[in-house]
């Protein structure tokens, strides 16, 4: 039990450093290296979800809030909430929402997902996007999500997947474990924060497996997957029990 303690508060301590380091470049990098696609998954997942003027939305590990921001534009007047615990990317997110004017309606807060500082049946929506694998449990943190959300409501994931047709899933793996990292290294000179990606990739289930562990831990009444780009990303939306 010391020693699973240790390994997580490890995890968290290097992923806070990974984040803090990469923060600058981050929104640069993220379209390199998905090829843009990950603004694409995020529209879909914004389709998906129907967010309705007036909805209230956390954005756990909101980054560089990207997805914050869109969620405040969908819901025009409700109050959207971005946590993160890296103050470099929130930092870079907080001009952003600036930019857009949307202070008024955006909330900033440095916090951690695993202990989300917020009542029970607080949220319309909560959102996760390519973070979930960084985490130290992503089971405990989908179910505090839920937890905040109203019966009824939302807990959506947007993240990284396994192709799963085999000749594919080759090809990915060797961009995503070899080439990657040297894209990293040359565009934002760091590579042991790149390599660190893909290997965060490895231990993670694959969307077929998310959605079922996402269905046994019984936070939710209905859980839907939508694969993207031959498995290389999905998302997850579970609908919280009454």
């Amino acid at each position: 039990m010391i020693e699973q303690k240790r390994k997580k508060e490890s995890k968290e301590q290097f992923v806070h450093g990974v984040f803090e380091s990469i923060a600058k470049d981050y929104d640069r990098m993220n379209t390199l290296l998905s090829f843009r696609r990950h603004k694409a998954w995020r529209n879909v997942a914004m389709r998906e979800m129907k967010v309705q003027p007036g909805e209230t939305a956390l954005d756990v590990c909101c980054g560089t809030c990207d997805w914050t921001i869109s969620l405040a534009k969908a819901s025009q007047t409700g109050q959207i909430v971005g946590l993160d615990f890296s103050q470099n990317m929130l930092s870079v997110g907080e001009k952003k929402v600036t930019e857009v004017e949307l202070e008024s309606q955006v909330s900033l807060i440095h916090g951690n997902a695993m202990e989300l500082p917020f009542p029970d049946n607080h949220f319309d929506h909560a959102t996760i996007g390519f973070a979930l694998r960084n985490v130290p449990d992503y089971r405990h943190v989908l179910k505090e999500m839920a937890r905040v959300v109203k019966p009824g409501g939302q807990v959506v994931s947007l993240e990284l997947s396994k192709p799963i047709w085999p000749p594919f899933r080759f090809v990915y793996y060797l961009y995503f474990q070899r080439i990657l990292p040297w894209l990293g290294k040359f565009f934002a000179d760091r590579y042991e924060q790149y390599r660190w990606l893909p290997e965060s990739l490895l231990q993670f289930p694959d969307y077929r497996e998310l959605a079922k562990i996402m269905e046994q831990d019984h936070c939710f009444k209905e859980v839907k997957v939508r694969p993207f780009t031959g498995g290389i990303a999905a998302l997850h939306i579970g609908i919280v029990k009454e």
